[in-house]
């Protein structure tokens, strides 16, 4: 019997979209926390934070109140594109966000935080404004960080299962994940797709660290 590759595909894919996802509004998450003084930093700090200590099935809980057939965001979605949102792969790639986003926010605030300050006061000084300086300058020099962020958070968003099976389920040809396709294939018995897919998503996971770790900016003593 051929194996199915469509889980791997849709693995890419939901971890592909949802890294993107992450990468647009950690960036903003991220410069917030780094460069500006608010009331209830500590908290907003604390509740992207969450995701990574919660155990899935609380997220996927979390999750399925907020994006279920019951809920207003449900109701509006399936409204105005006629399904409901859960056991879809929109549901998948949010599940996979949630995992995603708190690595990237983290990664990409600590790498904010180490750009040089003296490179952005001079960008300011000559007329800079503070879009600009972002842009121009402390984007830049922490390019490297932020890239090996992101290619952390593409591989945590690749093998989310908990969440996902919770809000996405385990529809063949539709939802089905590769972590997903994986429990059910040593569910079922078919131990040789297991060890396929258990061996591909590896070698794909190795894959993202080695270049995560070629990004990752090396730390030592400056001459």
């Amino acid at each position: 019997m051929p194996l199915d590759w469509f889980p791997l595909r849709l693995s890419l894919h939901v971890a592909l979209v949802s890294t993107a996802l992450a990468l647009a509004g950690g960036l903003w998450i991220a410069y917030l926390l780094a460069n500006r003084q608010f009331r209830g930093k500590d908290v907003l700090d604390a509740a992207v934070t969450l995701p990574l200590v919660l155990p899935p099935t609380v997220l996927g809980y979390y999750l399925l109140v907020l994006i279920g057939r019951a809920s207003p965001v449900g109701r509006v979605w399936e409204a105005v594109f006629g399904a409901p949102l859960v056991f879809s792969v929109n549901a998948a790639i949010l599940a996979a966000l949630l995992h995603a986003l708190p690595l990237l926010v983290k990664s990409a605030r600590a790498a904010l935080e180490s750009v040089d300050r003296n490179y952005e006061r001079a960008a300011r000084n000559l007329g800079a404004s503070e879009w600009r300086v972002f842009w121009r300058v402390t984007l830049p020099l922490a390019r490297r960080s932020i890239y090996a962020a992101t290619a952390l958070a593409f591989a945590r968003a690749l093998g989310d299962f908990g969440v996902t099976l919770m809000v996405a389920g385990n529809i063949p040809g539709r939802t089905q994940t590769v972590a997903v396709a994986i429990y059910d294939a040593v569910e079922s018995g078919n131990g040789a797709a297991a060890r396929v897919l258990v061996l591909v998503i590896s070698v794909v996971a190795l894959a993202i660290l080695t270049l995560a770790n070629r990004l990752t900016p090396e730390s030592g003593p400056r001459h």
